[in-house]
């Protein structure tokens, strides 16, 4: 039922095919999973098919080796009138422990939308937590900023660079 679950965790193991030239696996993957943990998130969310308008804020911070037991955690932060701010965390480790290491984190914004493939409102998302307030106002800060970067990046644009 759309409006109800926020929050999603997509866990596998992560394969041969998924590594890099160094031997672990490659941003690429990560992205993929990312996306994926994204979207079922937000059509969970939305009960509507949804697309990644954004992803940003990507931060590698451990690698990710083949075998390890991946979660990738997909959580609505915010939402919009057809939007939804997810924060995204991956985590990794031996299957064999219950450790898992940060190794990525960023934010997507899914946007719902209809069959005619246009923007479709999504249901609210209301923090309660003092947690979910701060991730909310924190989403705010970064739609200010990204509005900021957006202004900026123009000029590469026009210009041609």
């Amino acid at each position: 039922m759309a409006g109800t679950d926020r929050q999603l965790t997509l866990r596998f193991l992560a394969e041969p095919a998924d590594v890099n030239f160094g031997g672990k696996v490659h941003g690429g993957a990560v992205m993929k999973w990312i996306d994926l943990a994204g979207y079922a998130c937000a059509a969970g969310w939305s009960g509507k098919y949804c697309i990644t308008a954004y992803a940003g804020g990507i931060r590698f911070v451990k690698p990710i080796h083949v075998g390890n037991i991946v979660e990738v955690t997909a959580k609505v932060i915010y939402t919009g009138r057809t939007s939804m701010h997810l924060g995204i965390d991956v985590r990794a480790g031996d299957p064999k422990v219950q450790d898992r290491d940060l190794t990525t984190h960023c934010v997507l914004i899914m946007v719902a939308v209809d069959d005619a493939g246009l923007p479709s409102p999504v249901p609210e998302w209301i923090p309660t937590s003092e947690i979910d307030i701060e991730l909310r106002e924190s989403a705010v800060r970064l739609m200010d900023m990204r509005k900021k970067i957006g202004a900026e990046m123009e000029a590469h644009v026009t210009l041609g660079v």
